[in-house]
């Protein structure tokens, strides 16, 4: 079968290795390089076993500094646009106990076949991604934000993550470069499992290697809407002509809705914008985290990509605004210097902006939709778990293409 996956994230990467393994003809379409959207300076995290989704019953008290403030990781701007107020409604309403608790189990499940599929990539083609698997410690700087984590920690613990509360001694134990960000520590949780990589690397990998087994990359392709035959997409019209083929894997980040739309399904996916930092790091022992980090009151996550440090953080649903504001990166630095002094002279920083595909509760859309025609799939709607989900959900894809198959 020959399959057209628009799309060459890392999702759609994802999606287009595991449809060449399946034996698939494949052809991957998209208007700029592998990696160069949302996936290209993400946080760098690969995030199996915490998931807490956005949407959660803590937003609430939160929602005026989310409005107001100047200053918070989490920004709403409420704009002249039905798609952010409808996504917005929906996500408030998402922000309960018993969603988050599904939601948190259903990305876990994913989450779990993720990392599978994630080693099979790798024992496949091997890729030089600056892969590490040093675990995770995500801070919390009071003795109540310890506590309200306790939660989310026993519930992923009984859907089968490995983790535990550990006291600033513990912290500085695992991860001696926060030494002197002893004080600001009530605690963590840490989760001895997670890995980190660097995904615009994976990226480039997955299209060398595919690009070797015969996968067809149109890239600088912009495309434009489909073709119909009866009650199937026939070709995707794109700026270098029609492309026909037996299905199509939508794997377009946040431009799914508006070519979804084209197809006559809503696809509830909502721009949430996010900010990176790379900086070089000191060799010294103890001067760079070998560790994961999130720092969970700034919002600000750390993790290490070979001889770099990936800082990244916010979450603005400020549309598609692709402008990078120089508070924002400073925000990065200043959060790198307050937890890590001694990792880096941040002489070069290369900021990044990215858009995260997100739905409102945080669960991607995988497979097919009943509004939209039987032979487009859909593999969208990642939020910033993109790079964590993305081999699982291209499982769930070549599952739902042809469920006869089982994956090599």
């Amino acid at each position: 079968m020959h399959v057209c996956v628009l799309g060459a994230g890392i999702v759609g990467l994802a999606t287009a290795w595991q449809l060449e393994r399946q034996g698939h003809q494949v052809t991957v379409i998209d208007r700029a390089t592998p990696g160069a959207g949302a996936s290209g300076g993400n946080g760098a995290q690969l995030s199996y076993s915490y998931v807490q989704p956005l949407a959660d019953p803590s937003i609430w008290k939160q929602l005026p500094k989310l409005l107001l403030s100047p200053t918070s990781p989490l920004k709403l701007r409420p704009q002249l646009d039905p798609l952010q107020w409808r996504w917005g409604m929906a996500f408030l309403a998402a922000c309960n106990a018993q969603t988050s608790r599904d939601t948190t189990a259903q990305l876990l499940a994913l989450a779990a076949e993720s990392r599978a599929g994630f080693e099979a990539m790798q024992a496949d083609i091997a890729p030089d991604c600056d892969f590490s698997a040093t675990g995770k410690l995500v801070l919390y700087a009071s003795s109540a934000s310890l506590e309200g984590a306790r939660a989310q920690l026993e519930l992923q613990r009984a859907m089968g993550s490995e983790q535990r509360l550990v006291t600033p001694d513990e912290c500085i134990a695992i991860e001696p470069a926060l030494a002197s960000y002893r004080g600001q520590m009530a605690g963590a949780v840490h989760t001895p499992s997670e890995c980190a990589a660097d995904c615009l690397k994976v990226c480039a990998e997955l299209m060398r290697a595919l690009s070797a087994r015969g996968v067809r990359f149109m890239l600088g392709t912009d495309v434009h809407g489909f073709a119909r035959s009866g009650n199937r997409v026939a070709a995707v019209r794109t700026s270098d002509g029609d492309l026909q083929a037996d299905a199509f894997v939508m794997a377009l980040g946040s431009a799914s809705h508006k070519l979804g739309r084209a197809l006559g399904a809503y696809l509830p996916v909502y721009p949430l914008k996010g900010y990176s930092i790379t900086v070089e790091v000191d060799p010294a022992p103890g001067a760079a985290p070998r560790v994961n980090v999130t720092d969970s009151a700034r919002k600000v996550v750390f993790a290490r990509i070979g001889s770099r440090l990936r800082v990244a953080g916010m979450a603005e649903l400020v549309g598609h605004d692709a402008s990078i504001p120089a508070t924002r990166i400073e925000t990065l630095a200043a959060a790198t210097r307050a937890v890590f002094p001694q990792a880096s002279r941040l002489e070069e920083l290369h900021p990044w902006t990215g858009m995260r595909p997100a739905t409102p509760k945080g669960l991607p859309i995988i497979g097919r939709l009943e509004s939209a025609p039987p032979n487009m799939l859909f593999n969208t709607g990642h939020g910033a778990l993109g790079f964590t989900l993305a081999f699982g959900s291209a499982q769930r894809v070549a599952r739902a293409l042809d469920p006869a198959a089982s994956p090599p």
